[in-house]
């Protein structure tokens, strides 16, 4: 029997999605909220949703005064629409995960999703200053403020980011913007050692260099480990990461026209599923480089990663089921969070695997706190919340 497809709606304000959210939770609904439609496959399956709730109607800059650096933008607007808004104004909002283009900065936030420019400026959840979301019981609720240091209330956009919807539904943004550098220059050191690129990488780390990204590849039996400037005269800040690249036995070159090599980097947090690949995000310690390009190579697999923070995302090909739990089980302790995958390898492994008893309870009490119902996305979140 083909599974029934759930009602959508895009109510064309916070007031209008709040109330009909609270009809459907007040009914039994199930509800699951939507942005761009790029992550919906991404977390446990959980239980078919009966209406999905869109910010499709929702894409007003509500505030932006160029200079401040602090925007209030509705959930729905495209990441790629808001970088063309503030680079009119020379300004970013320093996110660039992959799949700019459909993604919609609610969605972003909402998955905790992130990309290079994270090692400098941090993820999602560190560029929220404000939050307006939309709770099943009826309530619109708000927290934070417009002001870049603000320390009113909870920090409730810090809870929201990566809770996947199942806490209430985001409809507003206040969000902290950087200026857009004048140029970029990256240093790549490349090598087919594993232990020279995790050298390299690690000694960059700990480096006083205010790198923009510091990220590492393995492909292909070969590494590289990529040092990002930017400013007005990047070029001298690249050739000092590239003489630690140097030090490190790395044959190594810098660019000035950098993009395509960072684009390729973001690609790599990405698995093409119709093709039957999965990719798992390891959450790791700086340290744990070499275990996750051991884990990879083992498995006939990529991997792209922050090399300062620790979070690498692994690319499995023709993965399986068996495949994913061997990478858990040679990675364990960090976690290992299944995102892309085809839908026979998320229906037999846990995407979120193992979770401390004591954070579960704390995180049942939290969904309890939030969505009473249990209308939200249920199932969807670790531990079937």
């Amino acid at each position: 029997m083909a599974a029934t497809v759930p009602a959508r709606e895009a109510p064309g304000s916070a007031g209008d999605l709040v109330r009909r959210l609270a009809e459907a939770a007040g009914g039994g609904a199930r509800v699951r909220p939507v942005g761009g439609g790029t992550k919906l496959e991404w977390g446990a399956p959980g239980e078919p949703a009966d209406l999905e709730l869109s910010t499709a109607a929702l894409v007003d800059v509500r505030e932006h005064d160029a200079g401040d650096f602090v925007a209030v933008v509705e959930a729905g607007m495209p990441l790629e629409a808001l970088r063309e808004r503030f680079a009119a104004s020379g300004e970013r909002l320093a996110l660039d995960p992959p799949t700019l283009g459909a993604a919609t900065i609610g969605g972003v936030v909402a998955t905790g999703d992130s990309g290079p420019l994270r090692h400098r400026y941090g993820a999602p959840r560190d560029l929220v200053v404000g939050v307006t979301v939309a709770l099943s019981d009826g309530t619109l609720a708000r927290a934070g403020g417009k002001v870049i240091k603000n320390v009113a209330g909870y920090d409730l956009g810090k809870l929201l980011a990566g809770s996947f919807g199942t806490l209430g539904v985001i409809v507003e943004l206040a969000l902290r913007l950087h200026p857009v550098p004048e140029a970029t220059a990256t240093a790549i050191g490349r090598g087919g050692d594993p232990a020279r690129v995790v050298a390299a990488a690690g000694a960059l780390a700990h480096q006083r260099l205010e790198l923009e990204s510091l990220d590492v590849r393995w492909s292909d039996g070969a590494g590289a480990v990529l040092a990002r400037a930017a400013g007005a005269v990047p070029r001298p800040l690249a050739e000092r990461a590239a003489a630690a690249l140097r030090e490190a036995s790395l044959e190594v070159e810098v660019l000035d026209d950098d993009d395509e090599l960072w684009e390729r980097q973001r690609a790599g947090q990405r698995g093409r599923v119709e093709a039957g690949e999965a990719v798992v995000r390891v959450s790791a310690v700086q340290t744990g480089l070499g275990d996750v390009l051991a884990a990879a190579r083992a498995e006939g697999g990529e991997a792209v990663g922050r090399a300062a923070l620790g979070l690498y995302w692994v690319r499995l090909p023709a993965a399986e089921a068996p495949t994913v739990q061997r990478l858990r089980t040679q990675l364990s302790p960090a976690p290992c969070l299944l995102l892309d995958a085809p839908a026979a390898v998320r229906e037999a492994v846990d995407p979120w695997g193992e979770v401390d008893p004591a954070a579960l309870e704390l995180m049942r009490r939290v969904k309890a706190r939030f969505d009473p119902a249990g209308a939200l996305n249920p199932g969807r979140f670790v531990g079937a919340l």
